[in-house]
């Protein structure tokens, strides 16, 4: 009642979303992001579950953790673009930033080199490429901001309790580990000690260790307690019978799996796939009758449960259907460098097509012969040159020109053996390979080839 007793409104607050139906969305995302290097596309995943998380998450420890998880994908995004920077890539550029001097390495370390030029091409592949990481990073720290372990926990089936509980304080660490942090960093600035540098690094560092001891001390008492670790007694026949199960169809799971990922497998792919999680699942609920755990008030899953693993699921599916159909939308080519385009966006100027250089054939001993002859770097989203078909014979003075940007060194480096062996990327002599094998990608000292 409240004042002159006039009833109040109860604000009814939504349940909770059920645990899985978050991790499953988060990993859908994850799932599509690994699909793709295009920014725009990454940069709307990312943009997706920061909105979700800042909506939606609970006020509790673990939901603290994507901060973190922001930072460090953060962080890796920066390693990349110094490792491509310092280290180098094998990406060819025209497009040269600056030059940094460069360390004379000695002959087996030949490949690799400290310093030198720094591209456009080679700092946007290795910016698409980072991007792609800190994005599948923070889908993970939203699952884990958004979704309680430990109804988590009881989600699980009997059958994965025990190894579900040793995931749940694995992932439970990261947040419990950043919350002590906090707290010991407040409680220093409250009594006016440095919290910053090395110096509260130090002071700060071993409370937190002894946090962490003493939680897990407590935590396996407490799983002690609560009989962690003890079955309940099943015939001999019905434990055959599980593991037998639970052991070929992971087999199957992963046999169909291959089938997909391969073109000879692509009839027995989906079959065998579906045999193998068909016996995986029995074998499962065979395994619970060895939990003698029991759930109270277990989480149900409702239509919004439903439509969030949907909506994830969706994303993923349909970027898996725009890699079959426009994989250069999703993967924008950097050698030359062409500006990212939305899947869903029409028209515009079509990306301009490879160079393609014709001579008419020369008589006389040949010195030099290309027929038919296509290049592609590794993340181009298509061949810098193709359909190369000429003759230089012994004693003649060949000029190769054109603007720039169109190929030319890359031409003169297949006739010299640079490319594809130490720039790296696919060298194609029509519809077979140089020398009568297979090689699909050719890096420098590391040729990966197969038989004819």
């Amino acid at each position: 009642m409240g004042a002159g007793g006039t009833p109040q409104r109860r604000v009814a607050h939504p349940a909770p979303l059920h645990p899985a139906a978050w991790w499953l969305w988060s990993l859908s995302l994850g799932t599509a992001a690994t699909r793709t290097t295009n920014p725009l596309l990454l940069t709307l995943l990312i943009t997706v579950s920061a909105y979700v998380v800042a909506t939606r998450r609970p006020n509790t420890p673990w939901s603290r953790s994507y901060g973190a998880f922001v930072k460090l994908a953060l962080a890796v995004l920066i390693i990349r673009l110094l490792f491509a920077t310092i280290l180098g890539s094998p990406i060819p550029g025209t497009h040269t930033l600056l030059t940094l001097p460069e360390v004379p390495l000695p002959a087996w370390a030949q490949g690799i080199r400290l310093g030198g030029e720094v591209t456009a091409e080679a700092l946007t592949f290795a910016l698409y490429d980072g991007l792609r990481l800190a994005a599948l990073l923070i889908c993970v720290g939203a699952a884990n901001a958004l979704a309680n372990p430990s109804r988590l926990l009881k989600s699980l089936p009997g059958a994965l309790y025990e190894m579900g509980v040793a995931v749940v304080v694995a992932l439970t660490f990261a947040p419990h580990l950043i919350a002590d942090v906090r707290r010991l960093r407040a409680a220093r600035r409250l009594r006016g000690r440095p919290d910053k540098g090395i110096r509260g690094l130090l002071h700060v560092g071993l409370p937190v260790l002894e946090g962490a001891l003493e939680r897990s001390v407590s935590l396996a008492a407490a799983m002690d307690a609560r009989g962690y670790g003890r079955t309940a007694q099943v015939p001999t026949a019905v434990r055959r019978t599980t593991a037998a199960l639970t052991l070929g169809g992971l087999l199957g799971v992963c046999a169909g799996t291959y089938g997909l990922l391969t073109a000879e497998g692509e009839t027995y792919g989906v079959p065998v796939l579906l045999l193998g999680l068909a016996a995986a699942l029995a074998g499962l609920r065979l395994g619970g009758r060895r939990s003698l755990r029991t759930r109270y008030r277990p989480d149900r899953w409702d239509v919004r449960a439903r439509l969030v693993v949907a909506s994830g699921v969706a994303v993923a599916a349909l970027l898996a259907l725009a890699a079959a159909r426009d994989p250069a939308a999703l993967h924008p080519g950097v050698v030359p460098l062409v500006a990212p385009r939305s899947p869903l966006a029409r028209g515009g100027d079509p990306p301009r097509a490879a160079a393609r250089v014709r001579r008419p054939r020369s008589q006389g001993a040949v010195v030099i012969r290309f027929e038919d002859v296509s290049v592609t770097y590794d993340g181009a989203a298509g061949p810098t040159v193709q359909g190369i078909d000429f003759e230089v014979p012994e004693g003649e003075l060949v000029l190769l020109a054109g603007p720039s940007g169109v190929g030319k060194s890359t031409v003169l480096g297949a006739v010299s053996g640079l490319v594809p062996h130490f720039t790296g990327g696919t060298l194609r002599v029509g519809s077979r390979w140089p020398g009568g094998t297979r090689v699909r990608t050719s890096r420098a000292n590391s040729p990966t080839s197969s038989g004819p």
